[in-house]
């Protein structure tokens, strides 16, 4: 198996943590079950961590929404087999276009399963716009899932034409853990030229942190183990590391948080929730601070971008 097999992988392994956490009515997705099938009840300790990544990206994701009046782009790269689509559609804030990216087998099955799916088929469709598929790529009037490697720009640029991306448009990137799998200088690059070419642009990024203490190289081996190499971990020491990747490529302002900190941040009645489903054991506070959300944007346009707060 090569590297990128090994990390297309990880996307139907973070499919069933998703929907395992869902079963377990961590939160409400109606459109997870049409990716992938019920499997094996997740440990606690990994339901609860995809609950605080889910939560995390949507805080930041709909403040973005809600401040441009969902008058924008969200562009999902690495997106796999994400539902964030379907489901701000059903909550009447899906943005003027919903773009995502991946490797061509993962956006085949995608694909595949979107046709064959007639809830997911049905929102995409319109009275006057058809949905097509070209090749591997499915585009429709609102949403596009395309092929695409994130490490070739001009193929990058090419895949967002077909698109039709307005790099005016106030325009919102999400990445989950996708980052950390390619190469220092690529993601640089990918980061360099999307703050140079896009006027108003805010960047959501999870992925893994603290990777130097024993816990983290321990990660680190097991994922090595499994064929995914961590190209990007130098990115991932720490909170500054992170922020540092962005401010470097020419971001205006970043910030950063654990994912042990976003939980703490949530309601008191929503921990006591969370609590009555599951006995969380004392791995969980380690996982969670050895993951992380970092955002940062530029903004040109001025639309009057205020610092996100992680208050949830």
């Amino acid at each position: 198996m090569s590297e990128d097999d090994a990390v297309r992988a990880t996307n139907d392994d973070a499919t069933s943590c998703k929907r395992s956490a869902v079963q377990m009515s961590y939160w409400q997705d109606p459109y997870i079950q049409y990716f992938i099938r019920a499997g094996e009840r997740k440990a606690p300790e990994i339901n609860r961590g995809y609950y605080a990544r889910v939560k995390g990206i949507q805080v930041l994701l709909k403040q973005f929404l809600e401040l441009t009046k969902c008058n924008c782009q969200i562009i999902n790269l690495g997106a796999g087999f994400d539902t964030t689509f379907w489901n701000l559609k059903d909550e009447g804030m899906a943005p003027v276009s919903f773009i995502e990216m991946d490797f061509q087998g993962v956006v085949n099955r995608k694909a595949y399963y979107i046709k064959n799916r007639k809830p997911l088929l049905d929102k995409l469709s319109s009275e006057d716009c058809e949905v097509h598929f070209n090749g591997s790529d499915l585009h429709s009037a609102q949403y596009h899932v395309v092929s695409a490697d994130l490490r070739n720009l001009s193929e990058l640029s090419s895949k967002l034409k077909d698109c039709a991306v307005d790099y005016t448009l106030p325009t919102v990137f999400i990445a989950e853990c996708v980052l950390v799998y390619m190469p220092s200088e690529s993601s640089s690059a990918l980061l360099t030229w999307i703050a140079q070419n896009f006027q108003t642009a805010f960047f959501i990024n999870y992925e893994q942190v603290v990777m130097g203490d024993r816990f983290g190289q321990v990660m680190v081996e097991n994922l090595k183990s499994r064929g995914c190499i961590l190209a990007g971990v130098e990115h991932c020491r720490s909170l500054e590391t992170q922020k540092h990747r962005f401010l470097s490529a020419g971001w205006e302002s970043a910030a950063a948080k654990d994912m042990l900190d976003i939980y703490k941040c949530l309601p008191q009645a929503e921990i006591q929730r969370l609590d009555g489903l599951e006995l969380l054991n004392e791995l969980h506070d380690q996982l969670l601070s050895h993951y992380c959300v970092c955002w940062a944007f530029v903004d040109r346009r001025g639309i009057g971008i205020p610092f996100p707060q992680m208050g949830l």
